[in-house]
């Protein structure tokens, strides 16, 4: 059943379940059960040993610990406590207070938010952890919901960082380039050079990027969205009632009267720099060859920075949280409360994330994407469609494997044979519409550990962010896809993109704003 047809059965029963049952720790227990008894051919016993191989997996690999799975995880515990003690000091509050007489609408707060997710594109798992929680005052106080929230994090995070070279996204994919390039014998692009010309035929990442300020401006929201954001206008209520006992801890933390801008900004800006130095300097250590600011980046141990980021932040935090002791605000007795109430916020999505990293190596020990490309790989495909026929191929693998990175991995290389059997020109178009599928799948995937940080760093429970995001991924996924079958019959890459252009004002236009939308601002402004 290994690099077979059947490899596709247990990822694909995982996400139908998540899906259907919205218990998202038992469907992906099923599915590393059933990907466990695949690979062992139903042998009882070993199967039962493949899955504990799959779970010690995320924290040893190799007969040493795994720290990069283990520094993400503490980072995430880190994150939540650095938030609990900012909404003690009262920084979220007086964040969320000072914005709000600066951003007069629900749509400003939206592009605001986008902004910050463009704007923080040094590493996704970064980006998905933090802008969420800069942005969460200023939405929330805008009766903006928290699927909202999610799903325009999510949509500035991957979609950034695979089109910026220094990003610890931007670099890999050069590395891999540069391998595809080499073992085809393409000599007239150099990896970075490849990198950047392909920056805008990756049609998905201008569509996701456009529909987010469509959706912002127009809220047009349609789907389960709509029902999310219906309820935050006309309620207030920005979580989903049956899960806000389960993401919203804030409310059960003292909050000082005391509390300033600063007690927000300064421990996220401390985070933010001391992350991007670490990650400077873990590369700078590391790197072979021209010390280039894209070849360290790229060179950096991302978990590591994160870590070490993190430890600076928090320190930062119980420093100014020192202060409001000493004004008598709050009470050693709150240290405790911050620490357990700020961990406790963080468990959903922690251990969400060990499960998916699970069923991640199980699906790979089947083979799936391996099966899928080699599909890709032996198919006669007409050359018009390449390019499309690859962006979907690349986003089904994402979607059924949960990672965008592993794909890349596995249909570059792929992509670069097939454009050397058939069309040394298409090359580039193809290895574009590979990266842009990865990024797609990879959004619409519930087991995607990029989907499941968003989640935590914008506190949405995780099924109401998936089933709220995939269709507005899908509406970005089509018009990105009408771009490839242009690029592809026309020839000229400039076509396709003008024809997502043309989809996406066309897609504004015709997207109807609701009444409701000036009635929430004003009943904010009173």
């Amino acid at each position: 059943m290994v690099n077979s047809a059947w490899s596709l059965l247990p990822p694909i029963l995982a996400i139908v379940m998540v899906l259907l049952t919205k218990r998202v720790l038992l469907s992906l227990g099923v599915g590393i059960v059933a990907a466990a008894f695949f690979i062992k051919s139903f042998d009882i016993l070993a199967s039962l040993g493949m899955v504990w191989e799959a779970f010690k997996g995320v924290f040893v690999a190799d007969g040493a610990l795994n720290t990069g799975n283990i520094y993400i995880l503490l980072f995430v515990m880190m994150l939540g406590i650095l938030t609990a003690f900012v909404s003690m000091m009262g920084g979220t509050k007086a964040f969320g207070d000072w914005m709000i007489k600066r951003v007069k609408t629900r749509a400003g707060a939206q592009i605001m938010t986008a902004v910050l997710g463009v704007i923080v594109f040094v590493d996704d798992y970064f980006n998905s952890l933090t802008v969420g929680q800069v942005a969460r005052p200023v939405t929330d106080k805008h009766r903006v919901s928290r699927a909202k929230l999610a799903y325009i994090v999510d949509s500035t995070s991957a979609p950034v960082c695979v089109i910026a070279p220094v990003s610890s996204w931007g670099a890999s994919i050069i590395g891999i380039l540069g391998t595809v390039l080499a073992a085809q014998q393409v000599t007239e692009h150099t990896a970075f050079g490849a990198f950047v010309q392909i920056i805008p035929m990756n049609f998905y990442v201008w569509a996701a990027l456009g529909v987010v300020v469509i959706m912002a401006l127009r809220q047009a929201d349609f789907g389960p969205m709509k029902v999310h954001e219906q309820r935050a206008m006309q309620t207030g209520e920005v979580l989903n009632p049956e899960n806000k006992d389960k993401i919203d801890t804030a409310s059960n933390l003292p909050t000082s009267d005391s509390g300033k801008v600063s007690d927000l900004f300064i421990p996220i800006a401390g985070l933010f720099v001391a992350t991007v130095i670490s990650m400077y300097f873990s590369g700078l250590g590391s790197v072979e060859g021209e010390k280039t600011l894209i070849n360290i980046f790229g060179s950096a141990d991302a978990p590591e920075a994160l870590l070490y980021g993190g430890l600076i932040g928090i320190a930062i935090t119980f420093i100014l949280f020192l202060r409001h002791i000493f004004k008598g605000k709050l009470t050693g007795k709150h240290f405790g409360i911050g620490l357990y109430e700020g961990a406790k916020s963080m468990m959903p999505g922690f251990t969400i994330l060990i499960f998916a990293w699970a069923i991640v190596f199980l699906i790979g020990e089947l083979g799936t994407g391996e099966y899928l490309a080699g599909v890709v790989d032996n198919a006669n495909i007409s050359l018009a469609f390449l390019p499309f026929i690859m962006f979907v191929i690349a986003g089904f693998i994402a979607f059924a494997t949960g990672t965008s990175w592993g794909s890349f991995g596995i249909l570059l290389p792929i992509a670069g044979h097939i454009a050397a059997a058939t069309d040394i020109s298409l090359i580039l178009p193809i290895l574009a519409a590979v990266l842009a599928g990865a990024v797609f799948g990879d959004h619409c995937s519930p087991i995607s550990d990029t989907t499941i940080l968003s989640s935590a760093g914008s506190s949405c429970h995780h099924i109401d962010h998936v089933t709220t995001q995939i269709p507005y991924a899908l509406v970005a996924a089509g018009i990105a896809g009408l771009g490839y079958i242009v690029l592809g019959l026309v020839g000229n890459v400039w076509a396709g993109l003008a024809t997502v252009i043309i989809c996406l004002v066309l897609f504004y236009v015709f997207s109807e704003k609701p009444d409701n939308i000036e009635r929430a601002d004003e009943t904010l402004a009173q």
